[in-house]
């Protein structure tokens, strides 16, 4: 077998997202009525793109992702929207069909590698298992393959006979990825992949990770709560908040030029490793109880600058004018042939943005 496999195939054409997600909705049915978790979420992944979703802890980002995959499970229930894979609807999979498609197609790095990972079975069985469900090869190809995978993520191959507990929260995260890399897939759903590490080794993980991006040419879904890690590596990001989006930028314009007080709530809650020191403020109050969320705007009871609308009524993501965001960042404006996921268009769904739309004194 070659050391090094060859880029993911994607059958997408020019013009064609990989994934494409219109209007999802899930809810989680209760003894009290249905929760809405994920409420009209659209959003696509170009080839080669990493989009980003962040947001606080239970906003709907692990939800929304595992939605897309066909992962959830009873009380869950996906009760709306449209999901398609290079042009396949992955709602209107049968079971044989989502058995073939999952890990082949798209594949998931769950965010804690200790409880993703079987503890009384070695890593390479794991990894071997993965490729002998889905290929017509033998356990000694399977585990050739599994030792060519841990080289592939910077482990010697003698950690084969390894088990979970025996290795590093580092070494066991790049295990769960080589596991995910097992069948060159062309799409990466990353949830969490750097919990709990120290920043170094953070660091480490991210680094390879783009690296092995260059290398086999796959697409990933980077969902973290942490929007100073996802600026820096994603091509795009989208923000949510109580299970909708509230803002879709590019990653350098939204850091420059936020339009959702939200959005620039989360970016003043990290503090800055270049200037002067300044005061961390956090957003004020909580999210709210999803149960019974607030009419309007969700984030209205939290915002300084709500108006009396905000309370009043759903705000819709708009699209902000190209032109004076382009001034505002430095950057040209979007062209036709632009890859998609990858153009410069800037949405946000806020009252008070859409009165000024295109300015970034909002």
């Amino acid at each position: 077998m070659s050391s090094t496999p060859p880029p993911a195939a994607s059958r997408a054409r020019p013009g064609e997202p990989l994934l494409s997600v219109r209007d999802l909705c899930v809810e989680y049915v209760t003894p009290t009525g249905p929760v809405r978790a994920v409420d009209r979420v659209s959003f696509e992944i170009g080839r080669g793109q990493v989009f980003g979703l962040a947001g606080e802890s239970g906003s709907g980002k692990s939800t929304a992702a595992m939605a897309a995959m066909r992962l959830l499970q009873p009380p869950a229930v996906i009760t709306g929207g449209e999901v398609h894979y290079e042009g396949r609807d992955v709602l209107a999979m049968g079971e044989d069909e989502l058995r073939a498609f999952r890990w082949k197609e798209i594949a998931l790095v769950f965010q804690s590698a200790m409880n993703a990972l079987n503890p009384v079975l070695t890593v390479g069985a794991q990894i071997a298992d993965v490729i002998e469900r889905h290929e017509n090869v033998s356990s000694a190809q399977a585990l050739e393959r599994a030792a060519e995978l841990l080289a592939l993520v910077g482990i010697e191959s003698s950690r084969l006979r390894s088990y979970p507990h025996q290795l590093s929260g580092g070494m066991r995260q790049r295990v769960v990825i080589a596991i995910a890399l097992a069948l060159n897939p062309p799409l990466l759903f990353m949830d969490e992949p750097t919990t709990a590490l120290d920043v170094v080794v953070q660091k480490e993980i991210l680094q390879q990770i783009a690296e092995l991006k260059e290398r086999l040419g796959f697409s990933i879904l980077f969902i973290t709560h942490d929007l100073s890690l996802m600026l820096e590596f994603c091509d795009t990001v989208g923000i949510l908040y109580a299970g909708r989006l509230c803002e879709v930028a590019p990653a350098k314009e939204l850091f420059a030029n936020p339009q959702h007080p939200y959005t620039r709530g989360l970016m003043r809650s990290f503090p800055e490793l270049h200037g002067p020191k300044q005061r961390i403020e956090g957003i004020p109050g909580s999210p709210p109880d999803m149960r019974s969320p607030p009419s309007g705007c969700r984030f209205h009871p939290r915002c300084s600058v709500a108006i009396p609308v905000c309370d009043q009524e759903q705000p819709q993501l708009i699209t902000l004018a190209a032109p004076a965001l382009a001034r505002a960042v430095g950057a040209e404006t979007d062209t036709p042939d632009a890859p998609v996921g990858q153009q410069r268009g800037h949405r946000v769904a806020c009252h008070v943005a859409a009165q000024t739309a295109g300015s970034s004194d909002v």
